[in-house]
């Protein structure tokens, strides 16, 4: 009888401490949130649906870093700083992001909008950018707007130079703004500025850039989206 008593108070300790050993495992299993916000050129228009670059730069990571991280996506093609706006208040994302990046612009400049409401526009977005990385500004990164003179639709456009300078205009202020608030600011235009001379770097709709494009967007962001998870 008592060493049945014995046996079974084993059995009762085995199963409580796998039981701890599983939980405190499974704790330990921590997934990165990565939350990328944008337009055309953060979803990825005209490339596969894992082409784009938040999907490389989440693989990429996922290759080097222990813990996985999982991609939220707010972006959708032709959105200007108001639609993202929109679209943020109407999703309500959460304040526990690990990593943010924010691209946005082009389609501003594109549709002629005034460039005071992206001067009015872009601050408060990057504020919201700021606030959904648990309020870090080293856990947020800016991605210059690429440059669509440099394809074939920007040339058939035939205001090449009006397209490139108008961007320029953007990308500085994008630049200061984020550099004010001590955001990491990435320059990713002379990437899509090379579109002319290497078709590889544009999709197949001749004005979007490419999954190649997106890979060296990701090359030039790794190294600090790795510092922010690391």
């Amino acid at each position: 009888m008592m060493n049945f008593k014995i046996a079974i108070l084993l059995m009762v300790l085995a199963s409580f401490s796998c039981g701890v050993s599983k939980k405190n495992s499974s704790s330990e299993k921590t997934t990165y949130k990565y939350l990328a916000l944008g337009d055309s050129y953060t979803i990825g228009e005209s490339v596969c649906s894992d082409c784009n670059y938040p999907k490389q730069l989440a693989d990429s990571l996922n290759n080097i870093l222990k813990e996985k991280t999982s991609v939220k996506i707010i972006a959708k093609t032709g959105w200007t700083t108001t639609d993202l706006l929109s679209a943020i208040a109407s999703e309500n994302p959460s304040k526990d992001y690990d990593l943010v990046t924010l691209l946005i612009g082009v389609n501003n400049q594109y549709q002629g909008k005034p460039f005071s409401l992206y001067e009015e526009e872009f601050p408060k977005l990057l504020d919201m950018a700021i606030a959904f990385a648990k309020g870090k500004t080293k856990n947020v990164i800016v991605l210059s707007i690429p440059d669509y003179a440099f394809t074939p639709f920007g040339q058939k456009s035939g205001k090449g130079e009006k397209i490139t300078s108008e961007l320029m205009k953007y990308n500085a202020f994008a630049k200061k703004i984020a550099n004010e608030k001590g955001v990491h600011f990435e320059n990713i235009t002379p990437i899509t500025q090379k579109g002319l001379e290497n078709q590889a770097l544009v999709a197949s709709d001749g004005l979007h850039p490419s999954a190649v494009a997106y890979k060296k967007f990701v090359e030039k962001i790794f190294t600090t989206g790795a510092e922010i998870l690391n």
